[in-house]
């Protein structure tokens, strides 16, 4: 079998298996997260936790498919550690890109959520005045 297919073969199981354990990981730990940023709305949390999971997989997945190509013959076993290295260590920085970016948005989410339960209401009428030409 050729050098550069095997090298291919490996990429794509360990990227598909690294996207896949991450995406688990992110969609366990963050529901807590997500039903805290939605006050405490489970279903809500579910389904938004479901939607940014499959987002996260097209993404990564479609990634790592367009990656798979643009290198040149791999001669011998130093050349497909040496392409591996790369297009996982690429691919690993996506995915961590892409945690970074969601906690982010989230957290600002949260943010603005717990700015608005603690802000003070308005103070209530104090007492009522006529319009002017009315007696």
């Amino acid at each position: 079998m050729d050098r550069t297919v095997i090298a291919y073969v490996i990429y794509l199981l360990v990227s598909i298996a690294l996207t896949v354990w991450v995406a688990r990981t992110l969609s366990r730990n963050g529901r807590i997260f997500l039903a805290d940023v939605l006050h405490g709305d489970e279903k809500l949390a579910d389904a938004v936790n479901h939607l940014l999971v499959v987002g996260f997989y097209l993404v990564n997945l479609g990634f790592v498919a367009l990656y798979l190509s643009g290198g040149q013959d791999i001669e011998d076993a130093r050349g497909i550690f040496e392409a591996l290295s790369t297009k996982l260590g690429v691919v690993l920085l996506v995915l961590g890109a892409m945690h970074l970016g969601n906690v982010y948005v989230l957290n600002r989410i949260r943010r603005r959520g717990v700015m608005e339960r603690e802000q003070v209401p308005p103070v209530g009428p104090q007492g009522f005045v006529t319009p002017a030409g009315e007696a």
